[in-house]
């Protein structure tokens, strides 16, 4: 009886140290994730906005004598919309990002299933 004991808390044992380390796993994926996507993200935004400042300067000293007002007016009006779209986007995201530790949660499901027989 005692060994049979032993094998099983030897089994818990075991199954709770690869859950763990499936945990440890999901926290270096997700850290390195967010780490890579930070920095894409940063280094996106720093090209496009001077990108996008390079291109309002150009058009509106094209348009400098004739229509400036309008010239300005309509970028102004395309920035905001522009900063409303990425704002709802990036929102989107943030509310439809997966589950973190999924796969955990699942594993663990998993192994609870087997241990405790249906009622």
């Amino acid at each position: 009886m005692f060994e049979s004991l032993s094998a099983l808390s030897a089994t818990l044992l075991g199954m709770l140290y690869t859950r763990l380390d499936l945990l440890s796993i999901d926290l270096e994926e997700e850290r390195a994730h967010l780490i890579l996507q930070l920095v894409l993200v940063l280094t996106a935004l720093f090209f496009m906005g001077i990108g996008v400042v390079l291109i309002a300067l150009l058009l509106v000293m094209v348009y400098w004598e004739t229509h400036r007002i309008l010239v300005l007016a309509s970028l102004a009006g395309i920035f905001l919309l522009a900063g409303l779209v990425a704002g709802g986007f990036a929102l989107h995201k943030v509310r439809t990002k997966p589950k973190l530790f999924a796969a955990s949660l699942s594993e663990l499901h998993k192994d609870r299933q087997q241990l405790v027989p249906p009622v």
